[in-house]
Formats: structure tokens, C-alpha cells, sequence
């Protein structure tokens, strides 16, 4: 069976090309780049066998669903000994005050980057319901959206492997549907009676990281050895140091320091973790390393900026791309698994820090009833802790 990410996938070439479906549908691939829907089938008109091609709309005006519901009405007629029109008639468009699922979804959308995303994370949510959910429920009444709808999406989704994706997919439609019902368009949210029990469960699973101090040892004496640019290199050396994510190193703007305080701050629209602004105090060892860093700056915003754009940072991407260079294998070790690594060693080795002062320099998310009240910042802590953190890396380097 077809589904929208094989379609939405086909390139064309120099010659037309067809994917099927079943039952004699399939989509035809045009070199032009057009993707139409077409028929075959056979029918015995005077006692003799003849095949028959029909083509119908063009996807993705035509979604899969109406191309078989398409397809299901020639074979009716077929079945009749009513042989298919050549001419596609279109599905009559009914003209309705009703609120559609792509309405209530930019409504809902528009609603929450105003309030609270960043542009990288509104855009990912419009790509997703643009590329998963649009072409099925978009055109929809929000309030004619079953829920046999919203599970055959989802397991369409999954049977592709995607399980990450079945997860955000369920997550955004749950909430445009609860943002509906907010907004008294429809009653109930029909997403939130679906079982999880009909979803696959993907294992948890951690970003590979050292687990002990010979193995961050093995780790740390590869991280010198790096070739890469200048910008990727420093970064690498820092990241141990600083418990930021990659993306949070790669992307660090020297308006962002106080060497006079030795520290960096970071505004809440730069982290995953948004509405709150973050500080990282510098070590004496992070501070030299930034401090020369600024003076060798070619006036570019960010501390490590791109190779081949000054305005632009360089992309966490490339730190794992050198690792493996230098033999550090993603079952080893991954940057993105560098802040596991510092929670298991100090929980471990540096007993005299306590977890709450790890967590918040980690800036992790504290759910439930501790997450409304614990505002502390244990600021004055984690200096110590930084230094001492510092500290034991470069022990273990000499």
C-alpha cells in the first residue's frame, strides 16, 4: 500500500514511471514533477477481454484516501457492466461556515508562537502537520474528525518506523483538537480516547556516553587529537567542560559574556528549554580558552563561527563528524551524550556535589509539584562546581 511519505519521496526522471497501490490503482510519477492518480482494469465487452487505463485528480489535491474511494466507485460501475468514464469528475466541493483541521491548526499555531515558541520550533510543527497531517485531515470540518481518522494517520505513520514521529504527530493533533475544544468549536477530543496500547513503544535509549572516569580519560585524550577548523576544535575541548547541549556550544554568542564575572548567560530563546535564561559559570580553565578565543575573534557574533560564513555559527553536526575522525565511535561516545557523562561521574566520583546544584547548571526540566515551587538557582554552587568540574577533567588529562 502507498503511503503520502513514498509519494511525497518519488523524484521524477526522464521517463513517466507508476508506483501501485492495490486493486489496479497507482500513482503516476510525470518528468515534469506531476504525480496523477490511474486506474487499470479489464472488462469483457462482447464477450472479449479489454484493459482499461482512467486517470483521475492530481496528488496531493487528490489525497490517497479519495484516490481509492475513487478507484472503489470504478469498480462498482465495473461490477454493473458500467464501464468508468474517461473524464474525472471531480468531488463536488461542499461550501461550509465550518472551521476546517488546517483553520483550527494555524489558529493554534499562530496562538502558541506568539506566546512562546521560537521560529526553529514553530517551523519544525508546520513542516510536520504540512508533511502528515494536512494531506489527510487538513481539509476536514474539525468537527466531522473521527477517531478512526486520527488512528489510521497514525498507524499509516508507524508502519513506516517512524515511531518518534507517530509520537509528535499524535501530540500535535491532541492539541489542536484540545485547542478546538478550548474554543468551544467541538465538544469533545476525540485523540485523547486512543489507547496507547495500539501505538509500538520505542526503548529508551541514551546518546552513547562514557559511564566511567578511564572511559571519559579515553574520551578526552581523542578530543585533543582533533584536525578539524579552528571554531570545531575549540568547541570539542569546551564542550566536556560546559554541560550545554551541542547546538547550545555551536551556537554561543560573545554578547552572551561577562568575563569581569566569568560568566556566560544565555537569553531563554537560546535554549530547549525555553522561558528561562541560563547561566554557565566560567572556570578558570574556560576562561582563559574564551578569553584568547576573543582576542584571535575575525568580528563575528558567535565564538565559533562558520568556516565559510563569519555571520553564520558552524553546526553541531560537525562535532560528532570529528570525533570519528580521531576513532570515537557513536557506541562510544556522542557530544549529545557529554551532559550524561557529566551526570554519572559526578554523581559518582564527586560525591561532595549535590544533585540539585548538577541539575540546574544541566538546566533540566523539574516536572510536578518540585518544578512549580524549587525556584532556587544554587548560583553560588555551581561556580564551585564548574571550577571543580574543570578541575577533575584536566586531572584526568595529566
Amino acid at each position: 500500500m502507498l503511503t503520502d511519505i513514498q509519494i511525497k519521496n518519488s523524484k521524477p526522471t526522464d521517463k513517466q514511471y507508476s508506483i501501485p497501490d492495490y486493486g489496479g490503482l497507482s500513482i503516476v510519477i510525470e518528468p515534469t514533477g506531476s504525480k496523477i492518480w490511474q486506474h487499470r482494469f479489464r472488462m469483457y465487452p462482447n464477450g472479449k477481454e479489454k484493459a482499461f487505463v482512467r486517470r483521475s485528480g492530481y496528488y496531493p489535491t487528490m489525497s490517497i484516501r479519495d484516490a481509492r474511494a475513487w478507484r472503489d466507485n470504478n469498480k462498482e460501475l465495473i461490477s454493473q457492466g458500467i464501464t468508468p468514464s474517461k473524464k474525472y469528475a471531480k468531488l463536488k466541493q461542499v461550501q461550509t461556515d465550518k472551521a476546517s483541521f488546517k483553520d483550527m491548526f494555524d489558529n493554534w499555531h499562530h496562538t502558541m508562537k506568539k506566546q512562546k515558541w521560537t521560529d526553529s520550533y514553530a517551523n519544525d510543527v508546520e513542516q510536520r502537520a504540512d508533511l502528515y497531517i494536512h494531506p489527510k485531515l487538513g481539509r476536514l470540518p474539525i468537527d466531522e474528525i473521527t477517531i478512526h481518522m486520527v488512528r489510521e494517520l497514525l498507524l499509516e505513520i508507524q508502519d513506516t518506523g517512524k515511531l518518534d514521529t507517530v509520537d509528535k504527530i499524535k501530540g500535535i493533533v491532541t492539541r489542536v483538537l484540545g485547542h478546538a475544544v478550548s474554543r468551544g468549536v467541538v465538544d469533545i477530543n476525540i485523540a485523547l480516547s486512543l489507547s496507547p496500547d495500539l501505538f509500538i513503544k520505542k526503548k529508551d535509549s541514551h546518546y552513547a556516553h562514557a559511564k566511567t572516569p578511564l572511559e571519559l580519560k579515553e574520551v578526552l585524550l581523542k578530543l585533543q587529537q582533533v584536525e578539524s577548523k579552528q571554531s570545531v576544535r575549540t568547541a570539542l575541548k569546551l564542550i566536556p567542560h560546559l554541560l550545554l547541549r551541542p547546538s547550545e556550544v555551536a551556537e554561543l554568542k560573545w554578547e552572551y559574556f561577562d568575563f569581569d564575572a566569568m560568566m556566560i548567560t544565555i537569553p531563554a530563546e537560546a535554549m530547549k528549554i525555553k522561558k528561562k535564561i541560563h547561566h554557565v559559570p566560567l572556570s578558570n580553565i574556560t576562561f582563559l580558552i574564551f578569553r584568547n578565543l576573543k582576542s584571535l575573534s575575525l568580528d563575528s557574533p558567535y565564538c565559533f563561527p562558520s568556516p565559510t560564513n563569519n555571520n553564520k555559527p558552524i553546526v553541531a553536526e560537525s562535532f560528532n563528524r570529528a570525533i570519528r575522525r580521531v576513532g570515537i565511535s557513536k557506541e562510544q561516545f556522542t557530544t549529545h551524550g557529554n551532559r550524561h557523562t557529566a551526570a554519572t561521574i559526578i554523581g559518582n566520583y564527586l560525591p561532595h556535589i549535590r544533585r540539585d546544584v548538577v541539575d540546574a547548571q544541566l538546566h533540566h526540566k523539574i516536572s510536578g509539584v518540585s518544578g512549580i515551587y524549587n525556584r532556587a538557582d544554587y548560583l553560588e554552587e555551581r561556580k564551585t562546581m564548574m571550577e571543580d568540574w574543570s578541575n577533575y577533567l584536566n586531572d584526568l588529562l595529566t
